[in-house]
């Protein structure tokens, strides 16, 4: 049984086991919003008698994420479980991420895809589906300032987020937008983000007269600053929305989430096998001692129980 409370801050507690985890998010500004979703801090404690935490992340958009050292395992779809980097980066992924943590403490930073085009000058379709060492790819040397600082400090939430805040706001171009090609390129990536989040949108072709793109410009586009093809995006999108609802209330059946696109329930089988890798209901059955609670507290201050569904144009209320 996890006891949440929501918010800011919630705490995850397994009663029988004594481990502790506290999940803190925080909103980006107002102009950063675009590019960023959430930042979010993580603290476990973990009981002797269950010293490591495992869980799943789902399908999502890239994440920075910065750690204690030796802190984490991870691994994306059946890829063998590795230590994860101290600053580790994933691309924006099709397949659920395994990890197991002991005590200890990280910080997130995710990314909405017009923020990865806006930062990094690679595809995210080169990183998609992969966990990379943030300080082994020059790609994302701008943040090996903000690694250090984080490493180097003194574990103080409200320090902590005061450096990524002052670091975010120092490394993103002007937000007055650009002109000529630049420009239209981030509008359309903005379009795009919020046609996919839209539920009633469920064919590339519809999406491409949405955005006003013919079908080759949108996949160019797609694979740049979302990493995957369009219809692969829509199909990810549809089983976020089912399995959103999920998380938010697990005593759910599953019948009970399905997003209306699927035409029965083998075809969300189909779909949660092709993205968690295992059925839905082995997945049902798994301990969740962090992600649910995140789910609901991202919920409670993003308005999105999930980072792939968050609008572009939502604003902070």
């Amino acid at each position: 049984m996890i006891a949440a409370r929501y918010g800011k801050e919630t705490q995850a507690v397994h009663a029988e086991l004594g481990n502790a985890i506290t999940v803190r998010f925080a909103l980006p500004s107002a102009e950063l919003s675009p590019f960023v979703t959430t930042y979010y801090h993580t603290q476990a404690k973990a009981s002797p008698s269950e010293p490591v935490l495992e869980d799943y992340f789902h399908p999502e958009w890239p994440n920075l994420r910065f750690m204690e050292a030796g802190w984490a395992q991870s691994a994306i779809g059946s890829d063998r479980l590795s230590v994860s980097p101290a600053f580790s980066v994933s691309g924006p992924t099709s397949k659920a991420a395994r990890f197991r943590i002991t005590s200890g403490r990280s910080w997130g930073i995710g990314l909405m895809p017009l923020g990865w085009a806006a930062l990094f000058d690679a595809p995210a379709s080169e990183y998609c589906d992969r966990i990379i060492d943030g300080y082994a790819d020059p790609v994302f040397a701008k943040f090996h300032p903000l690694a250090d600082a984080l490493a180097a400090s003194g574990g103080d939430y409200a320090e902590e987020l005061a450096l990524i805040q002052s670091h975010m706001a120092s490394i993103f171009p002007s937000q007055k937008p650009p002109d000529g090609a630049a420009g239209r390129t981030m509008q359309a990536i903005t379009a795009v983000n919020a046609a996919l989040v839209d539920p009633e949108l469920a064919m590339v072709n519809d999406l491409a007269d949405r955005v006003g793109m013919n079908i080759r410009s949108l996949e160019r586009l797609s694979k740049r600053a979302f990493g995957f093809t369009p219809k692969l995006l829509l199909r990810r999108q549809r089983f976020l929305r089912s399995l959103a609802q999920f998380m938010l209330d697990p005593s759910l059946k599953w019948l009970s989430t399905l997003d209306y696109q699927y035409h029965d329930q083998a075809h969300f089988v189909r779909d949660f096998k092709r993205f968690m890798g295992m059925s839905p209901s082995a997945y049902a059955k798994l301990d969740k001692p962090i992600l649910v609670a995140a789910a609901q507290a991202r919920m409670a201050i993003a308005g999105e129980a999930m980072q792939g569904l968050h609008d572009p144009a939502a604003k902070e209320s």
